[in-house]
């Protein structure tokens, strides 16, 4: 499904009113200050307004700005055009989030919401015309009333030209609140916002909301998170993005410095608030923000004093706070106390999705090649629908022919892509060593095996099998997933995640794979097991071939395998020249 995480916005501001009179003066005084202050504002033509029915692009046109602002003038209810509009304006503020801001020009706001005199008389009229029970009617009537209760300016005999001057001031404010960018192609954002919307209790102005987005790196957190931003933002007092928490606070200096921007951001500061360590810090943002209804992003969290520092606990923020937090790393969620019920595990995009994204970065609408469907299809089950892999190869297959993707496919299946290797090796990086072996064992040797036979040997190599794997499911590197079998688990391990770890173990030996850690592939290991130059640095030989295979193995060609922790070979056929001496390991 295609989305555009946040409704096209062609004006910057609509405005809606009744009468030349009122054209020819205050609004055309109103629409010019706006737009010398940089302000794209809609006025319609005279023109326009012909008949009873508003017109399907004046419809559209409110439906693609950012804000309204209506002048309620006495003869503005007169009108079932500008009633129309009211009501279509009114619609959007509930669903689509458009602001509105209202002008009572020469009308008290009671007369507008109640109605009473000329709204009054208009709407007896209009009863008269269309029945007092008419839907249409009703219709209007709420939009009056409901509009009758926004925020706005309210104009008897004073200053017009100050008054602008304020609403100006006002509509500068608000749309210095810019929307974050989400991505050149968002598909399949939609859903998931209305999903994470729901978790977050929009609804509630009482609670204090903590929200994890957890998942594996490239699956899109930090997209799903700015969209979800751009659909809420304008909801709270106050608002803060911070980017890449984990780049940015390398130290305790850089936590102060996230401190001040998430502090300057919420409380809109006009200077910088000076912070002079995290522990004042802390304080600051609780003193500060215990009052206010936030909404706080912590993205790529990667270490508890993260969030110690920026969002402790729940009592830190006003009644109807909502914090969310991006993570690869779920434990990190469960010792911050956040339940499981407000986790949200993002997840690879369906086949539809990944097609459509891959399709959107691959092929531009000006280019006239043709690439054949099945190798397309290649290229959507490397991916296997992480977002990361489809925009970087999207990208790079873009414009180029048929025998250059054939090319690209086949150097894809010896190395990963690097940029996609960064972003996957980052979770790798922040492991510790029992868990980095027992990662590394799983891509080269087990992944699709059963959980219990992969802990067993684990276990039989002196490796801390339960919280090893345990700390990689939370990392998002590994799944335990049910198997067809009762009561049986098996390891898996997305395609890309797995083509990192053997890239891991390949860059330490490029020149010469006997002296790599782990050897897995039959020609490695037929070249470390046929001669007696077998390194030392070797831990573990696992080959495991599908169709039979000889092994020719040297008596002495485990001799300097002194590291040698692991040792399994099946279906293979064993031509030996004596006797197999193994190291003690």
């Amino acid at each position: 499904m295609a989305s555009s995480s946040k409704p096209k916005r062609n004006y910057d501001v609509f405005l809606s009113f009744r009468g030349a009179d009122l054209r020819k003066n205050f609004v055309s005084h109103l629409y010019t200050a706006l737009n010398q202050n940089g302000v794209y504002t809609f006025i319609d033509s005279e023109e326009l307004r012909k008949g009873d029915q508003i017109s399907a692009a004046l419809m559209k046109t409110i439906e693609e700005s950012r804000i309204v602002i209506i002048i309620f003038s006495k003869d503005y209810a007169s009108s079932t055009w500008c009633l129309e509009e009211a009501a279509k304006i009114m619609e959007c503020k509930e669903q689509r989030d458009l602001m509105v801001f209202s002008v009572f020009y020469k009308v008290e706001p009671k007369e507008v919401k109640t109605p009473r005199e000329s709204y009054n008389e208009a709407m007896v009229k209009h009863e008269f015309k269309f029945g007092k029970d008419s839907e249409k009617v009703k219709r209007w009537k709420k939009a009056l009333s409901d509009a009758g209760d926004l925020f706005g300016w309210h104009l008897n005999e004073g200053d017009e030209s100050k008054l602008i001057q304020e609403i100006v001031k006002e509509i500068s404010t608000y749309l210095a609140q810019t929307y974050l960018h989400v991505a050149k192609h968002p598909v399949g954002i939609d859903s998931r916002v209305a999903e994470l919307k729901s978790m977050l209790n929009l609804k509630s102005h009482e609670d204090v909301v903590m929200v994890g987005l957890w998942g594996q790196g490239g699956i899109g957190k930090t997209t799903l998170s700015k969209a979800l931003y751009n659909a809420i933002f304008r909801q709270f007092d106050g608002s803060c993005f911070l980017a890449n928490v984990r780049e940015a606070s390398k130290n305790s200096n850089d936590l102060v410095s996230l401190q001040e921007k998430l502090l300057h951001e919420i409380l809109s500061l006009q200077q910088k608030l000076e912070v002079p360590s995290v522990d004042r810090g802390i304080i600051l943002i609780q003193h500060r923000l215990c009052h206010k209804k936030v909404l706080l992003f912590l993205d790529d969290v990667d270490d508890l004093d993260q969030l110690k520092a920026l969002a402790g606990g729940c009592n830190w923020f006003g009644n109807g706070s909502k914090i969310i937090v991006t993570t690869r790393d779920r434990h990190l969620l469960t010792y911050h106390g956040i339940d499981q019920a407000h986790v949200y595990e993002v997840k690879a995009l369906d086949n539809n999705e990944a097609c459509e994204l891959f399709s959107n970065h691959a092929f531009s609408t000006h280019q006239n090649i043709e690439i054949r469907t099945d190798l397309v299809s290649k290229f959507l089950n490397y991916v296997r629908g992480l977002p990361l892999a489809i925009e970087v190869l999207g990208s790079f297959l873009c414009g180029r022919r048929e025998h250059e993707w054939e090319s690209t496919l086949k150097k894809l299946s010896r190395v990963l892509n690097s940029k996609i290797n960064d972003v996957l090796k980052i979770s790798y990086d922040g492991l510790e060593i029992n868990e980095k072996e027992i990662f590394l064992d799983i891509a080269c040797f087990f992944k699709g095996r059963n959980s219990k036979y992969v802990k067993k040997v684990l276990d039989s190599c002196d490796l801390a099998a339960a919280i090893g794997l345990e700390v990689l499911i939370e990392r998002s590197l590994i799944k335990n997933e049910r198997s067809l079998i009762e009561n049986e688990y098996i390891i898996e391990m997305h395609d890309l995640i797995q083509s990192m770890g053997m890239g891991i173990v390949n860059q330490e030996c490029r020149d010469n794979p006997r002296r790599c850690s782990i050897l897995w592939q039959y020609g490695d290991v037929f070249d470390a097991l046929s001669s007696d130059e077998g390194d030392s640095a070797i831990k573990a030989i696992v080959l495991e071939p599908l169709k039979q295979k000889e092994l020719s193995i040297h008596p002495n060609a485990f001799q300097k395998m002194r590291r040698l922790r692991l040792l399994i070979v099946h279906n293979v056929y064993n031509s030996f020249e004596g006797p197999i001496l193994l190291p003690n390991e």
